[in-house]
Order: C-alpha cells, then structure tokens, then sequence
C-alpha cells in the first residue's frame, strides 16, 4: 500500500493508471445499476474522467 501512495506523490504511470482503470470500471458498474437514478446520472462523467486521467498518465514516466 505504501508503495502504491508513493507511486501517486511521485507521478509515476502505474499506479496513476491504476486509479484511472479503477474509475473507468466504478464508472461502467454505476451505468449499467438498475438501483439508484444517481448512480446512474454521474456514471458519465465518472468514466469520462477516468478516461481522460488514463490518457495523460499514459505519459508519466514509469
């Protein structure tokens, strides 16, 4: 885990990306919810930001 919080104050691509694929994923499961109407409203935007944080951290160094 420290490893993980090091690599996000350092900017370094993996554990960005990993943040980045975490939210595209939260951001699909909270599309594709039959539960609650809001989960569903904010799912775009979720996996819209995680999407555009997975483009500019693909150019961190490693």
């Amino acid at each position: 885990m420290t490893q993980f919080v090091r690599g996000l104050l350092h900017f370094r691509r993996g554990a960005w990306e990993l943040l980045a694929s975490v939210l595209i994923a939260l951001g699909v499961a909270m599309l594709m919810q039959p539960f609650a109407l809001w989960l569903y409203t904010y799912s775009f935007i979720v996996t819209l930001i995680g999407t555009v944080m997975f483009i500019v951290t693909s150019h961190f160094p490693e």
